[in-house]
């Protein structure tokens, strides 16, 4: 295995730049989602590692090899990197077996050899059973199994995956989620990983790189990404947070409809409009005015709907803000009512923008 290193990383179309000055270390081993909207670069990335795109500036480097430059580009079946890409790519015509075993009968390996290691990888990925089958006569998850098989069986230094369960049900989804995660574990590769569901980023990866407008906005562990986000993009982009405006009067505070909040986790600039984030489900919704002083704003619901389990309320606060508020089934409080949200310090994080 070998870590992959991305400095400066861009590509550009005309003056468009798809992937701007992306700068990322992804170590031996490590499972790294690239997350984020349509049309934010992190396929262009994916591309450019597996070396399908030539970049504009910046380089790419495995181990201590440069494979990417503006000047050299190291050809994609020079790499040593197995590719998983939307559609699965199964050669129809062949059985499961042929198409997994296909990569090592390309090197020449013996028959024992390929014998032994499909043996392995099937069994592995659960498909023992289904060797004779052809890509028609499988459902969706397991052409899926079939595609991850096939590119496991090379034992590449890195396996990237662009957007593999986008084609699965969502039940079945869920379900592929633990299976990459369980096989990564298995095999210890250095993936990366392409999509644009969080929950399916949470799931699989040691690492989230968020992405917006060609740049990486923030990189880190999924908890760190969820609890602790550093730009308002990022905070609206994994769980929806609500997020909060106003003018900074220190480091920590916030003055925002007629209230004071004082926040953690960053440093605001006195006199500037600054803005704090906080998660649905922290915030506490009171129908009379609480004990607890800090951190207190009057608000008027708007709607509130009825989700088994809890309920999702729409509360607007004095200047127009609204924020969303997820309480407890047993919390029936009508729209049109005057109520008020405890926001927890420790819980409201400061943005950077």
């Amino acid at each position: 295995m070998a870590s992959v290193e991305l400095r400066g990383l861009t590509k550009r179309y005309g003056e468009v730049a798809v992937v701007d000055d992306v700068s990322l270390t992804i170590e031996h081993g490590r499972l790294v989602c690239l997350l984020g909207p349509s049309g934010c670069g992190k396929t262009t990335t994916l591309r450019l590692i597996a070396g399908f795109v030539e970049p504009s500036a910046g380089e790419i480097r495995v181990g201590d090899q440069l494979i990417s430059s503006p000047a050299r580009t190291l050809p994609p079946e020079r790499r040593n990197m197995s590719m998983i890409f939307q559609s699965y790519a199964l050669w129809p015509h062949m059985t499961v077996a042929e198409n997994v075993s296909y990569g090592l009968k390309l090197r020449k390996l013996d028959r024992a050899t390929i014998d032994r290691k499909l043996a392995a990888i099937l069994n592995t990925t659960h498909l023992s059973g289904l060797a004779d089958r052809y890509p028609g006569e499988l459902s969706g998850g397991q052409q899926q199994r079939v595609a991850l098989a096939r590119a496991l069986i090379v034992e590449p230094e890195t396996l990237l995956l662009d957007e593999p369960l986008s084609n699965l049900d969502a039940n079945l989804r869920e379900e592929m989620r633990f299976e990459v995660r369980r096989l990564h574990d298995e095999y210890r590769y250095t993936t990366v990983y392409v999509t644009h569901d969080q929950s399916e980023a949470m799931t699989t990866a040691d690492v989230i790189a968020v992405m917006n407008a060609g740049k990486i906005e923030q990189a880190g562990s999924p908890e760190d990404i969820y609890e602790r986000p550093r730009s308002e993009f990022v905070a609206r982009f994994i769980g929806s947070s609500n997020v909060i405006k106003g003018r900074a009067l220190d480091d920590c505070h916030l003055s925002c409809a007629g209230s004071l909040l004082r926040c953690s986790g960053g440093k605001f600039v006195a006199g500037r409009e600054c803005a704090a984030a906080i998660r649905q489900h922290v915030v506490r919704l009171w129908a009379e005015k609480p004990a607890v002083t800090e951190n207190v704003v009057p608000g008027t619901v708007v709607r509130q709907v009825f989700l088994g389990a809890s309920r999702d309320y729409l509360v607007e606060m004095p200047d127009g803000t609204q924020l969303r508020v997820q309480a407890p089934a047993a919390e029936n409080i009508p729209p049109g009512a005057s109520v008020w949200l405890h926001l927890p310090p420790e819980r409201c994080r400061a943005l950077s923008g």
